[in-house]
């Protein structure tokens, strides 16, 4: 599951749901959001796959933007999307 939150607004933007989520999926749902809402300063991001990719992080950089990572074993770190993903699973 792939969820791009508004760290401000705490708004979700986008949830993608998929067994497998790759680098294009992440890609994807990025350029929807940028195309609608403009390019954001950093993005914070778990270390998921789908964020980690060079092509990702390549793409990113290409569009003007930064990827801040959140540390592993610092769940407080994405208290929203915890949350979040939380009420969908009910």
């Amino acid at each position: 599951m792939l969820n791009v939150i508004d760290a401000f607004t705490r708004e979700c933007l986008a949830i993608r749901v998929a067994r497998k989520l790759k680098a294009l999926n992440g890609i994807d749902v990025l350029s929807d959001m940028f195309s609608l809402r403009g390019v954001p300063g950093p993005i914070r991001s778990d270390s998921g796959p789908e964020f980690i990719a060079r092509s990702v992080r390549d793409w990113i950089a290409a569009v003007g933007s930064e990827v801040a990572y959140i540390e592993s074993g610092s769940p407080w770190e994405n208290g929203d999307l915890r949350e979040l993903r939380r009420e969908a699973a009910r």
